[in-house]
């Protein structure tokens, strides 16, 4: 699949002209080759902006990630990797997938739209978290957010799902071609919640590159800050149902500390079997200079906490 993208050249004593080339997932260069003879021509690659490493980075660091399988921390000011681990290998999300699910519904959908359960909330998989809605419950896309962020509810990520994409394979391949967009091509989604599919997979960067743009929804912004929420929605006969949510992300709760310097804004959790114990967090420090961490597949909750803390050690 070709997705275009309309890049700006500035021509010394001209006006700005745009030419749009397309981004082919299949190659392996993230940015564009463009010749000119043109004196003083400037272009921005795709790249520009963006935090890039080909590698791992750890030079200057005092991290232990042995315990997990990648990690990273991303200055998104001054676009610098401070700090990755096998941040390319494909792996497992878990429910870091629902910040790419957040993202489209924030994209493509409106916080007002009712949305209708079906059959499909009636998720089997052992251990998955689920709100409780049955078929026929409905609420708006602004609750099942607050519940998709906060509580991780698989349920309702396919109710999301459903209703943005009309199928939860219409709405898995909108999500690849949003992550495709913004240049996260070694990924692939299958679903909306990361339940454990062998075609189901990402990588630390990529998921930088989607947390990077979920960030520039104030709403997105709005619910992994939160620490608790309630509301009440109704099943098929109009009878209230009520939420009541705690986040997820430790520390937010308050039972995670990170540095005296830095201030962790919010997060999303994940875990399976699979994946093993998963968390991006958004972070900034005294300053107020914004930060994204990784950690994914860590042994254990604890473990991964600690690693965790370790890299939000790292920001200046």
């Amino acid at each position: 699949m070709l997705i275009p993208f309309v890049v700006a050249v500035q021509l010394s004593g001209c006006s700005a002209k745009e030419y749009t080339f397309a981004y082919d997932r299949n190659r392996n260069n993230s940015s564009f080759s463009i010749a000119s003879q043109t004196r003083e021509t400037t272009i921005d690659a795709f790249a520009a902006g963006l935090c890039v490493t080909s590698g791992d980075v750890s030079k200057d660091t005092d991290v232990d990630m042995s315990q997990a399988t990648a990690g990273g921390l991303f200055d998104i000011t001054t676009g610098k990797v401070i700090y990755a681990k096998n941040v390319h290998e494909k792996l497992n999300p878990a429910s870091l997938t629902k910040v790419l699910t957040a993202l489209c519904a924030l994209k493509y959908g409106n916080l007002d739209d009712m949305l209708t359960a079906t059959e499909n909330v009636n998720i089997s998989e052992s251990g998955a978290v689920k709100l409780g809605v049955q078929p026929g419950d409905t609420m708006t896309m602004d609750q099942a957010l607050h519940a998709l962020l906060l509580k991780s509810a698989n349920d309702v990520a396919v109710m999301i799902a459903e209703h943005v994409g009309g199928s939860v394979e219409e709405f898995a391949a909108l999500m690849n071609e949003t992550a495709n967009s913004l240049g996260a091509t070694n990924s692939h989604f299958v679903n909306p919640h990361g339940l454990t599919d062998p075609n189901h997979y990402t990588t630390a960067y990529d998921l930088y590159l989607i947390s990077n743009e979920a960030l520039k929804y104030d709403k997105f912004m709005e619910l992994i800050h939160m620490s608790s929420y309630t509301s009440t929605y109704h099943d098929q006969n109009n009878n209230e149902k009520n939420i009541d949510l705690q986040n997820s992300n430790a520390y937010i709760r308050g039972e995670a500390f990170a540095p005296e310097n830095v201030t962790v804004i919010g997060g999303k959790t994940g875990t399976t079997n699979a994946a093993g114990s998963c968390l991006i967090v958004y972070a900034k420090d005294k300053s107020g200079n914004p930060y994204i961490s990784i950690v994914l597949q860590s042994s254990d909750k604890t473990t991964m906490y600690n690693e965790m803390t370790d890299l939000l050690n790292e920001i200046p």
